[in-house]
């Protein structure tokens, strides 16, 4: 074992006893950003909030803690519930925090508006051929002058 690989065992064990980790890589652990740096983005970005207050990627995270993580069209609030600095299977980063009720209705309510949506304008069987593709290009420009 290298000293590198001493000092980062001892940072980790560290952070372990202090029941505190970063919150990017808590992020990141419990599976809501594919890599750390998506996260670290995320939190900068404002789309992260731990109690109500936006946050740096630096901040500790400790159990019992409520974040509200904005994800796309989502919106998830959930109460962290353990601590991860290690990315695993699923299973294991579901283990890490639990989703309120309110918070889990919502998006369910969302996505199925988002469905019904999609349902009702159905995207064209194929894309245009270059005979529709100038015919666009005709209609919308009848109102413009010519270039």
């Amino acid at each position: 074992m290298t000293d590198a690989d001493r000092e980062k065992a001892a940072r980790a064990a560290e952070a372990g006893a202090q029941g505190r980790v970063r919150l990017d890589k808590w992020l990141w652990a419990a599976r809501f950003f594919k890599t750390r740096t998506l996260a670290a983005e995320a939190v900068s970005g404002g789309k992260v909030h731990v109690g109500g207050q936006r946050a740096k990627p630096s901040h500790a995270v400790r159990v019992g803690e409520i974040l509200r993580i904005q994800r796309g069209p989502d919106e998830y609030l959930v109460e962290v519930k353990a601590l991860g600095e290690r990315r695993g299977p699923a299973k294991d980063a579901a283990l890490l925090y639990e989703e309120t009720a309110e918070s889990r209705l919502r998006r369910e309510q969302l996505a199925e508006q988002r469905r019904i949506q999609r349902l009702a304008s159905p995207l064209p069987p194929a894309r245009p051929t270059k005979q529709d593709r100038r015919r666009i290009v005709r209609f919308t420009r009848q109102g413009e002058p010519d270039r």
